[in-house]
């Protein structure tokens, strides 16, 4: 992948990141994958945590994918650069905007398909399959509970028919969303406007629009509300027509 990312992006983070696995201690209340940033004098790296508490409920295929998303170019990327911009302030190099942040890793994840990372993988690409069927039920699941006033275990039985993913993991993703309600629907929205901005650009540029400058304007002035970013695109195209 990161020989591939200057294709599609001017700046790359130069900070490291590393893989490492959850520590035993803290494994049995963690996330299957996560990602920690870098520290902001770059002291530190970046770290993908990978949690193997339960190797059964661990599959290969959807390694790559969980990579794209939680390191290159999904979080990473976004965090790493953000807290690069020491001209936004200490709030803004770490703020913390949901549809944004986990919007980018769910377009990370689009952005490793369309660069071929799957091509010869129909393993891995039944990962990215997978990850999408989940990420649809997950918008079910977080209106369900906090809108249609679905019961903890309703949620727990349709999550587990619609992904396929075990009891343990589902039972633990039913807890986190009814604990944090609206962030699992975050991810998809904010993963549909980037792809809806970008086609925006395309459209009203054509040959001019460029990829790299479009995920700088993304990435660069840090994470901040979707309506902030289409903003910062809409007023990006007008600037060159």
């Amino acid at each position: 992948m990161m020989t591939k990312a200057p294709q599609l992006f001017s700046t790359l983070p130069p900070q490291e990141v590393i893989v490492k696995r959850v520590p035993i201690e803290t494994q049995a209340g963690a996330a299957g994958g996560s990602y920690i940033p870098p520290a902001l004098d770059a002291s530190r790296p970046g770290v993908f945590f990978i949690n193997l508490k339960d190797m059964t409920s661990i599959s290969k295929y959807s390694l790559k994918t969980l990579t794209y998303h939680e390191a290159v170019p999904g979080h990473h990327f976004q965090i790493a650069l953000n807290m690069l911009q020491t001209d936004i302030g200490l709030m803004r190099q770490n703020a913390s905007f949901n549809a944004y942040i986990e919007g980018w890793a769910l377009y990370s994840e689009l952005l490793a398909s369309e660069m071929g990372m799957y091509e010869n993988d129909p393993w891995g690409n039944l990962g990215r399959l997978k990850a999408e069927a989940y990420r649809a039920a997950r918008l079910v699941v977080d209106t369900g509970l906090h809108h249609k006033k679905w019961t903890r275990q309703h949620a727990i039985e349709y999550f587990a028919e619609a992904t396929g993913s075990t009891q343990k993991e589902v039972t633990s993703a039913i807890d986190r969303y009814i604990a944090w309600p609206g962030q699992a629907l975050g991810y998809k929205l904010g993963m549909l406007k980037l792809v809806e901005l970008r086609a925006k650009a395309q459209q009203a540029l054509g040959e001019q629009f460029d990829i790299r400058a479009f995920h700088d304007l993304i990435l660069l002035p840090g994470a901040r509300p979707m309506s902030v970013v289409q903003a910062d695109v809409e007023q990006w195209i007008k600037a060159q027509t």
